[in-house]
């Protein structure tokens, strides 16, 4: 039986399955180095490239081992990122979330909202315990994001990956269940 891709919807967003028929929408942040150098990729060079990197959303979810909605403003449809998990350890509990935005979006809460919807989606329907997050030290907007979400730094790994010819240090943040009910009744409050 196939799973059926799970829909998203927020105050302004719709958070969906991209398709080859978003492939020119995302080309347009793929292929911006300041969009996916914090992600440790090379700007996508062709529509196969961009194809490439659908085909490892389409492949991850199918294998459960993660997934990536497509972020759409509801009043255009266009994909203008991406946010979800990958390193699904369903034995575990955990996932590692990821993101991007184009930056004619940059500083207006969609990653925020984006993030917010797919770390409750996470927790809801994934039964997940706890949620990574890594980024590098110098990308203090991605840092200053998760921490608004509650994510604590936990600590540096020192060359935890190498990305386009170097060794990356990575910050490791983490959002456990405890934490969001922690932040969810102070809210109530």
């Amino acid at each position: 039986m196939e799973k059926v891709f799970p829909l998203i919807e927020t105050r302004r967003l719709i958070l969906r399955e991209v398709t080859i028929e978003d492939a020119v929408d995302m080309f347009k942040y793929l292929s911006d180095t300041d969009v996916v150098k914090p992600m440790g990729l090379e700007p996508c060079q062709t529509m196969n490239d961009v194809c490439d990197e659908i085909n490892w959303y389409e492949s991850i979810f199918r294998e459960g081992t993660g997934i990536r909605w497509g972020i759409t403003l509801k009043n255009s449809g266009k994909v203008i990122g991406s946010c979800g998990f990958l390193n699904m350890v369903s034995k575990h509990h955990r996932a590692e979330i990821g993101y991007e935005l184009s930056k004619d979006h940059w500083r207006k809460g969609i990653a925020s909202e984006a993030l917010e919807a797919v770390v409750t989606y996470g927790y809801r329907n994934f039964h997940l315990e706890r949620i990574e997050a890594l980024i590098e030290p110098d990308n203090l907007p991605s840092q200053k994001l998760v921490e608004k979400q509650g994510f604590r730094r936990e600590g540096l790994l020192r060359h935890y990956e190498c990305t386009c010819g170097k060794f990356d240090d990575l910050y490791m943040y983490s959002l456990i269940k405890e934490d969001l009910n922690d932040i969810i009744h102070c809210e109530d409050r």
